[in-house]
């Protein structure tokens, strides 16, 4: 699967794209920092280097992948979103990281609710994961209002993660969670919308 032929994810207010060369620079500099602690890093260059090369080629081996998060206004990159299966995953994991600049906002929810149902209606998946650090306070409320919940049977990366299972197509379907998530990325689009606290990206 080339980069022109990875599919592009549209929603309200993002653009979903297959990574390219020129998203590099925005990667490299949130995974050689603290931000990227919960998974694996802060990384050197190498490390850095060779994880992207492995966003791109996951596309190519797997079929499906990780998404860059563009601004569909500017077309800033914000972030990545999408699937997740190296050698050795026990499932395949809907995964997720937001550039330190742009957290906050709902854009790991809006992007991750739109990659799940691609998954789901595209490709036939009856369901994922996503393995999380426990002590990524963000990530697991992020997973717990995307409807996923703590599968304690599950078998985890290495031992030191934490599986959290999504619902299916048919649980999500007309759904409370469902209409729940719609209804919190359409306020992130009004403007007069004013949250209280701070989105958990």
């Amino acid at each position: 699967m080339t980069a022109t032929s990875i599919p592009v994810i549209e929603t309200e207010r993002l653009v979903l794209r297959g990574p390219e060369p020129s998203d590099y620079p925005n990667f490299k500099h949130t995974f050689s920092s603290y931000r990227s602690r919960f998974m694996g890093g802060p990384l050197n260059a190498y490390e850095t280097w060779m994880l992207y090369a492995a966003e791109i080629g996951h596309w190519q081996i797997r079929g499906y992948g990780m998404w860059m998060i563009h601004d569909r206004t500017t077309d800033a990159t914000l972030g990545m979103a999408g699937g997740w299966q190296p050698a050795q995953w026990p499932e395949a994991e809907i995964a997720w990281i937001i550039w330190p600049e742009t957290a906050g906002q709902g854009y790991a929810l809006e992007a991750t609710h739109a990659a799940r149902n691609y998954f789901y209606s595209s490709l036939g998946w009856q369901g994922a994961v996503s393995y999380l650090d426990p002590k990524n306070l963000n990530s697991i409320r992020l997973a717990e209002r995307l409807g996923a919940k703590k599968d304690a049977e599950a078998p985890t990366v290495d031992g030191h993660d934490v599986c959290y299972r999504h619902p299916s197509p048919a649980q999500l379907k007309n759904s409370q969670v469902s209409d729940g998530i719609e209804l919190e990325i359409r306020s992130y689009t009004d403007p007069l919308f004013t949250p209280k606290g701070y989105a958990l990206d």
